[in-house]
């Protein structure tokens, strides 16, 4: 074979092996790329590490014990996921969806809501380092929680149960966290600058904010 035939046969499959590489992966029936579409799947316990899924549909995913580090999340749809145990460090879920909304049968009734983590589902959770700015959290339960050195910027926290959560050093500045509870939680290094609780129970005493009046 002459040395044209042999550099284009090499480059040939140069390009065949990228072109493989380059194609996403699928686990349990979910194929790992943005923009997928996952609803319901179980993917519990598996090595998701540094997945990219942002703008994913991911409502009813099963994702307990799953490694996350590093992964992709932003403005994903995480509704009603569970989270129980997922290692979350490091992960991107700003912008994410984690409400499930239920729209109101009846003009004027207001929209039931139910919170990321129904029946204790992100209890435990090891969020450090994620990146959660402007994530809706409201009324999420992350009791027993480590958000060690977790960005919260903007983060809408209202009556999120943080009992017992690890939040040293987590950034919280601008959070909303009226009717938190973090009574219990560990604060040590974390940045409250410009959050507003309103009567928000706190290790150090009750932390208020405009419009409130106690």
């Amino acid at each position: 074979m002459g040395s044209f035939a042999k550099v284009s046969c090499l480059s040939l499959l140069t390009v065949a092996l990228l072109a493989g590489s380059a194609q996403a992966r699928t686990v349990k029936g979910c194929v790992i790329k943005a923009k997928t579409n996952c609803v319901g799947k179980n993917l519990s316990r598996q090595n998701l590490r540094g997945a990219v899924l942002n703008h994913s549909v991911l409502h009813h995913i099963n994702l307990r014990n799953a490694n996350l580090r590093g992964a992709d999340l932003r403005y994903a749809d995480l509704r009603k996921a569970d989270l129980r145990g997922a290692d979350l460090r490091g992960a991107k879920l700003r912008g994410a969806k984690l409400q499930y909304y239920t729209a109101p049968k009846k003009r004027g009734v207001r929209a039931s809501q139910t919170p990321l983590c129904p029946q204790n589902s992100c209890i435990g959770a090891n969020l450090n380092n994620a990146n959660l700015n402007s994530a809706n959290l409201f009324g999420a339960n992350l009791s027993g929680a480590s958000l060690i050195k977790a960005s919260l910027s903007g983060a809408f926290l209202a009556y999120a149960n943080l009992s017992r959560a690890n939040l040293t050093g987590a950034w919280l500045v601008n959070a909303i966290l009226a009717g938190a509870d973090l009574s219990s939680s560990t604060l040590t290094g974390a940045t409250l600058a410009g959050a507003m609780g309103c009567s928000t129970a706190t290790p150090t005493g009750i932390l208020n904010g405009l419009g409130c009046y106690n």
